[in-house]
């Protein structure tokens, strides 16, 4: 009986030490995710001869404690102006969609800082949430792949910690119209007439009667430093010939209940219109689910953007989404990094 009561004290004792380290071990790696952070900044490109003025944002890792950031309506996790750690980082950027924003992907932007990416994003012109005297005209998507372009330019060159980037690692994040910048960027040519569908009879849509009048803008030539892409629900223009170029690996989303122009249809079409099949995801929700989740004070402000179907947690999807966009860009930006030609 005795033996057995100090037998059972020693294992007892053995349990307690295990779990204790368990927890330090716990405690300790909690300490660790805590005290990195995704950094964040705020930029403004110069007007130049290919455009007026570019405002935005860009996120990158960061070692500083998170702290929570009111930029009313919305609520975001990050350090300001926070020194960025590491060398040779892969950069991505985002575009966002139809009168959105810069911050309107802030949290896969700081999912993708946290696994090592700089991420910057930037308001288009035109078509933004403050701006939206170009959304219905067919410049704002002639001039959407080039912003992307001075973003990059601007990235490389200029932006003061551009020395800890690795230009070979370039990627895009494009939801919606900024899905359409996306694979222009990637050499994607549109064809204004396919979706007859978004310009019915008697459209009071510039870009309509811009299409029936054949003034038709010219698409940029594609930037051949984007190695992959992120597409989003795109909203598509684009046939498997004007698809023909397009090599570089992309993840493509769908929403099943589309929304914004975008339907399922047009976004499988387009998958199986692309030369290299994507990786292929959908995602059973409405279009601006992709959006980041909405704090109440967004929910009140804009609430066609941010409440989705009783049966769907944006939280818990975002978990998901975000990991798997983060392990795509890895493995095809880093891990499968190959020279520039």
């Amino acid at each position: 009986m005795t033996l057995h009561l100090v037998h059972w004290q020693r294992q007892t004792q053995r349990q307690l030490q295990s779990q204790i380290r368990r927890l330090l071990l716990a405690i300790c790696g909690l300490a660790t995710l805590a005290s990195h952070a995704a950094g964040i900044r705020f930029i403004e490109i110069p007007a130049g001869p290919d455009g007026p003025a570019l405002q935005g944002a860009v996120w990158s890792p960061c070692k500083a404690p998170a702290e929570r950031m009111v930029l009313s309506p919305l609520v975001i996790e990050g350090t300001r102006d926070c020194p960025v750690e590491g060398t040779q980082l892969p950069l991505v950027l985002v575009s966002h969609g139809s009168g959105g924003s810069a911050l309107g992907h802030h949290d896969t932007a700081t999912a993708l800082a946290d696994a090592g990416f700089v991420v910057a994003a930037i308001h288009h012109p035109g078509d933004n949430f403050r701006d939206l005297s170009r959304q219905g005209h067919l410049s704002a998507f002639a001039t959407r792949p080039i912003d992307m372009r001075r973003l990059a330019d601007y990235m490389l060159s200029t932006w003061p910690q551009h020395a800890q980037l690795n230009p070979m690692q370039i990627g895009l994040f494009g939801f919606s119209r900024g899905g359409y910048t996306g694979l222009v960027a990637l050499g994607a040519q549109p064809r204004w007439t396919l979706r007859p569908d978004l310009c019915p009879a008697r459209s009071s849509l510039p870009l309509c009667a811009e299409i029936q009048r054949h003034e038709l803008p010219a698409p940029p030539a594609a930037d051949p430093r984007m190695r992959a892409a992120v597409i989003v629900d795109p909203l598509t223009m684009f046939d498997a010939k004007g698809l023909e170029p397009v090599n570089a690996p992309i993840q493509l989303w769908a929403s099943a209940h589309g929304g914004d122009g975008v339907t399922l249809a047009s976004v499988q079409a387009l998958r199986d219109d692309l030369p290299q099949p994507p990786e292929w995801h959908v995602a059973d929700a409405g279009h601006f689910a992709f959006l980041a989740p909405c704090p109440p004070a967004l929910v009140h402000a804009a609430p066609d953007i941010c409440r989705d179907a009783p049966n769907f947690d944006r939280v818990v999807f975002h978990q998901s989404f975000n990991t798997q966009v983060v392990n795509f860009l890895k493995r095809h930006l880093v891990q499968g990094a190959v020279p520039a030609k």
